[in-house]
């Protein structure tokens, strides 16, 4: 995984906001960053992973790589003197959704030349948040990483993430970024599709990767296979949840490992797919189920 480890500070009120007074609820800090929540459950489901990121020479960034090398995994952490350790707000409503505020420091100055070649050899898959592809320097290193990547073997991944940053400079844009990634899997949820494409079918996206996987929270999850135009959904159990944060990264990872797997066991593109998707599910249920520890800053 290539991207962001950031410290998320959740407000989940107990009611509805009042403007210009308070309400009770609960306040968390957790170890947060999509990239790095991908990376944590893949090691959960029993993978090799590693992190490349940058956060700051602070005292929460050395408390977020601990806390991320105590699940297992392998984290490449570039530490950039004078910026500090990305921080995203996360509000959470009393459905679960919740929206973010990022400020995310460091994170965004991961520089190619800070790269290196080994710790991309033997990689299956590079994951990338569409975050890790946007702005400069660390948009540059994503694409490096990529280049670094392809040429040790690996598969690349890619989730559109949030559709706001995606669509900063517009539909086209986007989709032409999307397209010089060129990705083997691309992940989005339906909103994002609806935002990126202008409409609430993904295949557009089959031009530019071979499989989409559409998330659609409670209802599951859609893949559309482009070699053979193939689509088909997996349903899911509802879960409860009171926050639904991470969850879509623990669906990657749960996705990746089960795709990895059976493609080295020799499984067809849709059966593969389809073991992807039903173990994303999975493990994004196993997420909700089990919540969050805050995180321990020593």
């Amino acid at each position: 995984m290539l991207g962001d480890l950031a410290a998320d500070v959740v407000l989940a009120p107990s009611r509805p906001l009042e403007p210009a007074s308070d309400v009770p609820g609960r306040v968390a800090i957790r170890l947060g960053g999509s990239a790095a929540n991908t990376a944590r459950w893949a090691v959960r489901l029993g993978a090799d992973g590693a992190l490349v990121c940058a956060v700051g020479r602070d005292r929460l960034g050395a408390a977020l790589v601990r806390a991320l090398e105590a699940d297992g995994v392998r984290v490449r952490a570039v530490r950039v003197a004078g910026a500090r350790t990305g921080r995203i707000g996360v509000l959470v409503t009393s459905d679960g959704e919740r929206s973010f505020v990022a400020d995310r420091g460091a994170a965004q100055l991961l520089t190619p030349a800070a790269l290196r070649t080994a710790w991309f050899r033997g990689a299956d898959i590079l994951h990338l948040p569409a975050y890790s592809l946007l702005g400069r320097p660390l948009g540059e290193a994503g694409i490096a990483a990529i280049g670094m990547a392809r040429k040790a073997g690996a598969r690349i991944s890619l989730d559109l993430a949030s559709a706001a940053p995606l669509l900063a400079d517009g539909r086209a844009a986007a989709l032409a970024l999307v397209a010089r990634v060129a990705p083997d899997v691309v992940f989005a949820t339906e909103g994002e599709v609806t935002r990126l494409l202008g409409r609430s079918d993904p295949a557009r996206l089959l031009d530019v990767t071979p499989a989409v996987v559409v998330k659609r929270g409670p209802r599951g999850a859609t893949v559309l296979e482009g070699t053979r135009r193939v689509r088909f959904d997996i349903a899911t159990r509802a879960v409860v949840a009171s926050d639904t944060t991470g969850a879509g990264d623990a669906f990657d990872a749960g996705f990746l490992v089960a795709w990895i797997a059976a493609l080295r066991e020799g499984a067809g593109a849709g059966a593969a797919l389809r073991r992807g998707a039903a173990a994303g599910n999975r493990a994004a249920g196993r997420h909700l189920r089990a919540g969050v520890h805050e995180l321990d800053l020593g």
